[in-house]
């Protein structure tokens, strides 16, 4: 997943996403612990989307906030 097609996306597709992305986490852990885990580096990946996801999720959140004192000090 890229970040521009994450900052494209709404604050809550952002959160599904990354509910999907901890879920894959999840799976692959069973996939390396039973010895079914084709893509060693599947894992990698999704930590990566995962911190990326939770990345774009702040800096929007942050810019609410910034929008707000901005409007009430105005």
């Amino acid at each position: 997943m890229k970040s521009r097609e994450i900052r494209e996306m709404t604050e809550e597709e952002i959160l599904n996403s990354l509910e999907d992305q901890k879920e894959a986490m999840f799976n692959l852990r069973f996939q390396k612990a039973s010895g079914q885990l084709e893509d060693g580096n599947a894992p990698r990946r999704v930590r990566r989307d995962v911190a990326r996801l939770k990345t774009i999720l702040r800096e929007k959140q942050l810019a609410k906030e910034v929008a707000k004192k901005e409007g009430s000090n105005a």
